[in-house]
C-alpha cells in the first residue's frame, strides 16, 4: 500500500512545528473550550476525520505528525477534538495526508437527521372497516436519504378482527411484544409469542390470521426505497 507521505516534497523550513513555535501557541489559544458532552463540535468532527484519513493512508500517529511537522502529542489532541488547530497546522496536515484542506471538514458539513418521539406521542393511525381495532402508532418520521424507514407500534384491541390482506413495497420486520397471534405471510403461517421475530418481503399478502391472546402489541418496521 502506498503511504500518504511517499513522494511528497516538504521543505522542513516551512513545516509547522509546535515545539515552542508560534503555530503551537496559536493552536492552544484558539481552542473553543466546548465540552465533549455538547455533542460533535467542529473540533471533534475535524479530529475524527483526520484520524480516519490517517488510518486510510496507513500512517501511524508518529508518521503523520512527522510529515506534518507537529508533535505526536499535538496530533493526538487534534484527533481527540481537544483543541482547535491553526490554519497553518491544518494546511500541513492536508499536505501530509495528500487531500484538500476542505476534506478535513467533510464530516462536520454532512447533515445527520434524527427523529425523536416521546413515549405515547407517536402519530396515531386508527384503521376502519376490515381493520377496525388495529391501532398504529408511528414512532419515527421525516428522515432523508434513499431508503424510507417506518417504525410502528401496532396494538390489536379486543374488538380487532383478523386481516391478511396487507401488501406493500419493501421489507417488513415484526417483533412480538405482548399477546399471541398466528401471522400469515403468503402461503405460510407463523405462531408468534412475545420475543418472536419475523422478517419478510411485504409485497406478498400478509397479516394476523388468528388472534389468540388480545390485546396484543408488536413492533413493525417497514423499509422501502424512496421514490424520486
Amino acid at each position: 500500500m502506498m503511504r500518504a507521505g511517499t513522494g511528497r516534497a516538504m521543505a522542513k523550513g516551512s513545516a509547522t512545528r509546535d515545539t515552542g513555535g508560534v503555530a503551537a501557541a496559536d493552536d492552544l489559544a484558539t481552542g473553543s473550550g466546548a465540552s465533549v458532552a455538547d455533542g460533535h463540535t467542529l473540533e471533534q468532527a475535524l479530529g475524527m476525520q483526520v484520524r480516519a484519513l490517517r488510518r486510510r493512508a496507513d500512517l501511524t500517529v508518529a508518521e503523520l505528525a512527522g510529515e506534518a511537522g507537529i508533535s505526536t502529542g499535538m496530533l493526538s489532541k487534534i484527533e481527540n477534538g481537544q483543541i482547535s488547530p491553526s490554519l497553518a497546522t491544518l494546511q500541513s496536515l492536508s499536505k501530509a495526508l495528500n487531500v484538500p484542506i476542505t476534506q478535513l471538514f467533510a464530516t462536520f458539513e454532512e447533515r445527520r437527521d434524527c427523529s425523536f418521539v416521546r413515549d405515547g406521542q407517536g402519530v396515531i393511525i386508527e384503521r376502519r372497516g376490515t381493520k377496525v381495532g388495529h391501532r398504529y402508532s408511528l414512532l419515527g418520521h421525516g428522515l432523508g436519504g434513499p431508503v424510507v424507514v417506518e417504525p410502528y407500534l401496532i396494538t390489536l384491541h379486543d374488538e380487532a378482527q383478523p386481516y391478511t390482506g396487507f401488501h406493500h413495497a419493501g421489507t417488513e420486520f415484526i417483533y412480538m411484544l405482548t399477546g399471541e397471534v398466528v401471522y400469515r405471510h403468503g402461503d405460510q403461517t407463523y405462531h408468534l409469542r412475545p420475543g418472536d421475530a419475523l422478517m419478510f418481503d411485504s409485497a406478498a399478502l400478509h397479516g394476523p390470521e388468528r388472534l389468540i391472546t388480545k390485546p396484543m402489541t408488536y413492533l413493525s418496521i417497514i423499509v422501502y426505497p424512496r421514490e424520486g
